[in-house]
């Protein structure tokens, strides 16, 4: 079972990692919340020091103006896409601090880091509320996407939806709830369910998520579903009523969360996650740089349940 050196990648939150044709892609939240960039390696250890590729700068004024978020990278099609959360204002006041919406990039060049990236526009739901975190995955025979959302009748910042894709900007059909904050663990600061992560094994198909603050109170949730079942039907998912990666003081991690998954080349699954290893913030909780990127391999129970540990102590 491989071990990683933590931090892996420092003051990079929100981590996302593609293994893609022998290849590996980073991309995560830089600390000016201002540009999307990738860095590719042909290993996972490669990350670390691969050079960062620019591909996009925010504009000056307009919907995606200010506070990038939470990018993630995917190939569907022959083409590339990019995935993250804009707002237009800075203002962390109550009344414009939630306005993110989700946004699109394409790519149709072979090569991602220097390919030309076009604006493809938000992705549109139900309802116009702070939306972000989305992530986008292929079962069924159905391409899917699953983010987070705000709704104007539920309590809380966000939670979790699904809605099957018309194509890689666009929805199709009814979305439908997976999760909302419920549990303690998830409405500790703020009512959070946000950062859905999609993981196959075996008969299920799992979802992690993160709860509530970004700060120690920050951790991983779980939904599973059969993978023959309805993934439509909110009744087919099943919810841990407990974390499952949370903060470990022993270890001095705090509020590891906002995960993505990946693989090594001898098929492990590698949970890529980011934590802090202080409590000690000031100010905002957003603007302190030192959410680093993690990774910890996953070790698989025999009833086919994964087993997340606790987050290892920085080794480095």
């Amino acid at each position: 079972m491989n071990t990683w050196p933590n931090p892996f990648i420092e003051q990079r939150a929100d981590p996302f990692i593609l293994h893609h044709q022998g290849e590996y892609y980073f991309v995560a939240s830089v600390p000016e919340y201002d540009r999307l960039e990738i860095r590719r390696a042909a290993t996972l250890e490669g990350l670390r020091h691969a050079q960062a590729s620019v591909v996009w700068r925010k504009p000056q004024s307009g919907p995606m103006s200010e506070l990038i978020w939470a990018p993630e990278l995917h190939h569907i099609e022959d083409k590339w896409y990019l995935y993250f959360a804009a707002t237009w204002t800075k203002a962390l006041d109550a009344l414009n601090m939630f306005q993110h919406r989700m946004f699109v990039l394409e790519c149709a060049d072979a090569d991602p880091l220097s390919g030309r990236w076009v604006e493809k526009g938000q992705v549109k739901t139900p309802f116009d509320t702070f939306a972000l975190d989305a992530t986008t995955f292929e079962h069924q025979g159905k391409r899917w996407y699953l983010w987070a959302q705000k709704a104007p009748d539920i309590a809380g910042n966000s939670n979790l939806y699904l809605a099957e894709m018309e194509n890689p900007w666009t929805l199709k059909g009814e979305p439908v709830m997976l999760s909302k904050p419920e549990f303690d663990w998830e409405c500790r600061g703020f009512l959070v369910n946000e950062g859905p992560a999609v993981l196959f094994h075996g008969d299920k198909l799992f979802v992690s998520y993160s709860a509530s603050a970004t700060d120690e109170n920050y951790c991983m949730g779980l939904l599973w579903i059969d993978i023959t079942a309805n993934p439509q039907d909110p009744a087919n998912w099943h919810k841990s009523p407990l974390p499952v990666f949370k903060t470990s003081y022993e270890n001095r991690q705090y509020g590891p969360g906002h995960n993505s998954f990946t693989q090594t080349p001898e098929g492990e699954d590698v949970l890529v996650y980011h934590a802090r290893n202080y409590t000690e913030i000031e100010g905002d909780p957003l603007y302190d740089p030192n959410r680093h990127t993690r990774l910890k391999t996953i070790r698989w129970q025999e009833n086919g349940m994964p087993d997340f540990g606790i987050p290892a102590a920085d080794n480095q």
